[in-house]
């Protein structure tokens, strides 16, 4: 299933290039006392998920970049608020981080379900870590092979048919109620608090359909528990090259990419997070852990900090409108 990854140069030496001025002032930085203990991102969401993933990618490299160590540390509840929280209510001093998920970062702050808190301006990003297309799965009972055949399916079935989602104004949420608009369906939403629950009730048939990133997915999918039946972009995913993009089943543009970004909180010294910013691409642009990442199924891809804002602005007013014409509450 998998071919050797290349690619992806052109925009990895933009973000090189883009921090690389910023190494003197950082080395001054370091050797001024940052970082002064270990450093702590905390995942907002249970284990096995793809910000867990993300998370634990970078932690060990990036903590011998810094020259300390780095902890994951999962604090799940609220729609992630609960993690969130944690990482506002910590020091701004850079020894707490938090790895962003899209679904939250901007399609629960679309949904308005995160209480008080505001994304754009609680949290400084200070680099993203991968950016890659949803995977399409079912139950191997449900008796479809390609996504096309799916949709035929689910329109003779309304309402019949359900779908998992880490929680209400999650990604998976949020991208299928996209789909049900694009393609006329109707299907079941079953929230689950998290990634780990959900895919451990796909994989037993109690939900039939599911979306997300390829890296929790494409275990099951190797051995046969889960079926794919396309990726969610316009071109295939050059490591799932034999399952069919969305473009390619008649749904183009579905623009349902999932990407991790690291945060620090605000308040944080900006000569920080320029310093922890230029260590991560430098992290990122190791090819063992692109390769690690890309065999897991998702595609390393660094972006400016500045990008990030702008996509992050972009997204949210996209799934704000997605929210409007499917109705959804918090």
């Amino acid at each position: 299933m998998f071919e050797k990854y290349r690619g992806r140069r052109a925009l990895l030496a933009a973000a090189t290039a883009a921090t690389g001025a910023l190494a003197a002032p950082s080395l001054a930085l370091a050797q001024g006392g940052y970082p002064s203990r270990p450093i702590t991102i905390i995942v907002p969401s249970p284990a096995g998920g793809g910000t867990d993933f993300s998370a634990r990618l970078i932690s060990e490299p990036l903590g011998r970049a810094l020259g300390t160590s780095v902890v994951v540390e999962n604090r799940p509840g609220g729609n992630d608020v609960v993690g969130l929280n944690a990482v506002l209510q910590a020091r701004p001093d850079g020894h707490t981080l938090l790895m962003g998920y899209c679904g939250t970062m901007t399609g629960r702050a679309a949904l308005g379900s995160l209480g008080q808190i505001d994304t754009l301006r609680d949290f400084v990003p200070i680099g993203q870590v991968s950016d890659t297309p949803q995977l399409f799965v079912t139950h191997p009972t449900v008796p479809v092979s390609t996504m096309r055949e799916f949709v035929a399916y689910a329109r003779q079935r309304p309402g019949q048919l359900t779908y998992a989602s880490a929680g209400n104004g999650s990604m998976h949420h949020l991208s299928v109620e996209l789909l049900k608009i694009r393609t006329g369906i109707d299907l079941l939403h079953v929230p689950y608090r998290g990634t780990g629950e959900t895919i451990r009730d796909l994989v037993a048939g109690r939900v039939q359909f599911y979306l997300n990133s390829p890296p929790p997915l494409v275990p099951l999918v190797r051995d046969g528990r889960l079926r794919p039946l396309a990726v969610s972009s316009n071109e295939r995913h050059p490591g799932l090259s034999d399952i069919p993009s969305a473009a390619e089943e008649g749904l183009p543009d579905l623009n349902m990419n999932v990407w991790f970004a690291l945060y620090a909180p605000r308040g944080t010294p900006e000569d920080i997070t320029r310093l922890v910013s230029a260590k991560l691409n430098e992290v990122l642009a190791d090819p063992g852990l692109r390769q690690r990442a890309f065999e897991a199924g998702a595609l390393v891809t660094p972006l400016p900090v500045e990008a990030i804002t702008a996509r992050m602005q972009r997204e949210i007013a996209n799934w704000t409108e997605v929210v409007r014409a499917a109705g959804i509450t918090a």
